[in-house]
């Protein structure tokens, strides 16, 4: 028995190696819930309540399909991407949203789940050669919970710190303006000396020549913004956003598998109208730079763009003090654009009411489109984790429990009767 299942992994794990599509993922997450009212399903019809200050639209280039009239670039490029518009996990709290969100897992158990991004990190261990981090935050992860869960701290994400739209993008342990190359030899020449003295680790050398090179090789250049023209960096936004979407861009070229890319302030409970003024347009501008660029590099095909929050803001504008015209958290329908890697372009996959309250068709649990990102990225979204003291428990319990109704076959490049017979 124990060699039929050994057998029956097998297959499995080679089918799911033939379906990959991606090499990279790009999470852009938009921490404190954005409104999907005001970018990726708006509803001008249903009056000032709903629409707040933005009454209009922006249609795109695909029939039928509009955004929200603060994001004219990416209307421009609707062919390139795919919109959910009926993602769903009920919670209005920001820790269990991010937990669904990052983790895919909504089963309530007791076992912490690792994010997908350390998944997949912990996938990739044996395949990813890289001096970089396999899991990278720009500039920092969610905080709410352990991104590791019960992997452990290995595979949590390197989270670079710093301001990518600075003059010099300083990164956590890697680059200080402070200590130079001629100051970092001098240290080590001290301290080769010193273990001379004393003891000597081929282990010790091995780490310490990893990690010279991490600080001091071609690896650091990555992080060197000043090499991209002004024209460049001036297309994705000196926002700080605008600005860690080129650093992306540039870790998905060095080959890194996942980089989450984190912008707070979305979390817009009072004067929200104001705030998106500023917020909305940076988006625009960083996403739809981030998506054309990559398309004109020939990445986009490999590589998954994901964009939206732990979940979306109240369709009913709050007017009424405290608020002032704030939204406030909606975890009951929201929406997320998905692009590249194996995701088609161009299309809509379900559908929220007429007021945005509820969903009206195709409910998309986080399951559905964290396990459709592990098979595009090659895991079998089926699969099992080793955990310390509870044996092997399922990548996503949500799904294999039968949350939702699978897989977003309808937005990807591979046919579910041909990958799910084998």
């Amino acid at each position: 028995m124990r060699k039929i299942y050994l057998l029956l992994l097998l297959l499995a794990t080679a089918f799911t190696a033939e379906a990959q599509r991606a090499k990279s993922v790009i999470l852009v997450y938009l921490d404190g819930g954005p409104a999907q009212t005001d970018t990726f399903d708006p509803k001008p019809e249903m009056g000032r309540n709903y629409h707040g200050n933005y009454s209009g639209v922006c249609q795109t280039n695909v029939d039928g399909i509009v955004i929200g009239e603060k994001l004219p670039l990416l209307a421009t490029m609707a062919d390139k991407y795919s919109l959910i518009r009926s993602l769903t996990h009920g919670s209005n709290a920001h820790e269990t949203g991010h937990y669904a969100m990052i983790t895919g897992d909504t089963s309530g158990g007791a076992v912490v789940y690792p994010s997908f991004g350390a998944v997949i990190s912990y996938m990739k261990r044996d395949t990813y050669k890289g001096v970089l981090p396999c899991y990278i935050s720009l500039t920092a992860a969610n905080s709410r919970f352990n991104e590791g869960g019960f992997l452990g701290n290995e595979y949590k994400s390197f989270d670079t710190g710093g301001k990518p739209e600075a003059g010099e993008f300083e990164v956590e342990g890697i680059v200080n303006r402070f200590v130079d190359r001629q100051r970092m030899d001098s240290r080590m020449a001290l301290l080769h000396d010193f273990e001379a003295q004393s003891i000597s680790s081929t282990t010790t050398d091995s780490l310490r020549g990893v990690n010279m090179e991490f600080i001091w090789g071609d690896s650091r250049e990555v992080f060197n913004l000043s090499n991209e023209p002004d024209s460049v960096r001036a297309r994705y936004g000196k926002s700080r956003l605008g600005q860690s979407c080129l650093v992306a861009r540039r870790l998905v070229e060095a080959g890194v598998p996942f980089v989450n890319v984190r912008t707070t302030g979305w979390d817009t409970h009072k004067k929200h109208f104001q705030k998106m003024n500023t917020m909305l347009p940076e988006l625009d501008k960083a996403l739809s730079a981030l998506i054309s660029d990559l398309d004109e590099r020939g990445l986009l095909d490999s590589t998954i763009i994901l964009c939206g929050g732990e979940f979306g803001r109240s369709p009913k504008v709050l007017w009424e003090a405290p608020w002032n015209g704030g939204r406030a958290h909606f975890g009951a329908a929201f929406s997320y654009l998905v692009a590249g890697g194996g995701f088609c372009g161009g299309k809509v996959v379900g559908a929220s009411d007429k007021t945005g309250e509820k969903v009206a068709k195709r409910p998309v649990q986080p399951c559905e489109l964290i396990g459709t990102v592990y098979l595009l990225m090659g895991i079998d979204p089926y699969g099992t984790l080793p955990h310390v003291s509870e044996g092997e428990l399922p990548i996503l319990p949500s799904l294999v429990n039968g949350t939702g109704e699978g897989l977003l076959y309808e937005i990807i490049d591979i046919n579910k009767d041909d990958y799910e017979k084998k």
